[in-house]
């Protein structure tokens, strides 16, 4: 274990809460000191970070499942780098590491509050992507919450996105007919021609008429990435006894006020549909579970972890204002910082 000296930090900070849609006036890129780590802690220099919708929510004052962000502090998030400096003999020095202080160069942490992975079958980047909250949060709604099974129909709304591609996957794996919707056609043949979906299309089309053009007899589930119109259209195309998993309305995030609910929704009672809404962070101890069954899968190549890059600590507020409307990235939205 070394001694280090002090190291200057940027770091992205908030500068104020958004009223509707977030600018980049909101974000503040300021510089600091950190470290050195004292007894029991880690100083560890970021590589990448990750952008997800989530944070959005973050950027709220008010009671949520996660504390909102604090005016004039760092943004916080799931991010990897390297151990430079070690002060508990339960991580080394040089280690690749896991933790939850993204949005910053340096960090110094608990040694507890990282974990360190194994980067040499995979990319370090897929541990925020398929190997990561990401895939994860896809298969737990599938599994947990859709209770999917092989032989249904299921549609997926931004099926070229984080979440939504390893959606996709894994049901096509698991024997489910799959549609697919995106912000683009080059996106929708995305999601049919690499990610093996049934069908896929631009959600600018109508999605009610492109989903029953691809579902004529109805689905049986849906993974909602987006809320608004595509929630509505598939509640209009669930057979009975259909499913609604209800993981994200990014459609909605911006929103100055509450938009109103699905116009259809009287047919939940009709055709006795279930909605559920789920928090992965609910389900952590099934994680293991899923990386036993989905490693060997991202490691063989069986399922792709599509990845965009955002290079630089100063882009990382314009990549989260992004993927929170229509933009041209695929996959897993990914900040590298070194």
């Amino acid at each position: 274990m070394t001694t280090v000296d002090t190291r200057e930090s940027r770091e992205i900070r908030l500068a104020a809460r958004p009223s509707g849609e977030p600018t980049g006036a909101n974000f503040a890129l300021a510089s600091t000191k950190v470290g050195p780590p004292g007894d029991g802690q880690v100083l560890v220099k970021n590589a990448m970070m990750s952008v997800e919708p989530y944070m959005r929510g973050r950027m709220n004052a008010g009671r949520s499942y996660v504390p909102p962000f604090e005016v004039g502090a760092p943004l916080s998030g799931a991010a990897i780098g390297t151990v430079v400096a070690s002060k508990d003999a339960s991580v080394s020095e040089g280690a690749t590491v896991m933790h939850d202080h993204g949005w910053r160069e340096y960090a110094v942490l608990p040694a507890k509050a990282v974990r360190a992975i194994d980067t040499t079958a995979v990319p370090a980047e897929t541990y925020l992507s398929a190997l990561g909250t990401t895939g994860f949060t896809a298969w737990v709604g599938l599994r947990a919450i859709g209770r999917v099974k092989d032989g249904e129909t299921l549609f997926v709304s931004a099926a070229a996105g984080a979440v939504g591609s390893m959606a996709v996957q894994l049901a096509k794996r698991w024997g489910l007919r799959v549609i697919g919707s995106a912000s683009s056609p080059a996106k929708a043949a995305f999601v049919r021609d690499t990610l093996g979906a049934d069908a896929a299309f631009d959600y600018h089309d109508s999605v009610r008429t492109s989903l029953n053009d691809a579902a004529p007899e109805g689905i049986d589930c849906y993974f909602d990435n987006v809320g608004g119109e595509q929630l509505e259209a598939a509640i209009g195309a669930m057979r009975d006894f259909g499913r609604a998993i209800l993981c994200g309305a990014v459609s909605q995030y911006n929103a100055a006020s509450p938009p109103p609910g699905p116009r259809n929704l009287v047919l939940a009672v009709g055709r006795r549909l279930r909605l559920e809404g789920f928090i992965v962070l609910d389900h952590m101890q099934r994680f293991p579970e899923f990386f036993g069954e989905v490693a060997p899968l991202v490691k063989s190549g069986a399922i792709h972890a599509p990845t965009s890059f955002v290079d630089g600590l100063e882009n990382a507020p314009g990549a989260l204002l992004d993927i929170l409307r229509p933009n041209a990235h695929l996959g897993k939205v990914v900040v590298r910082l070194a």
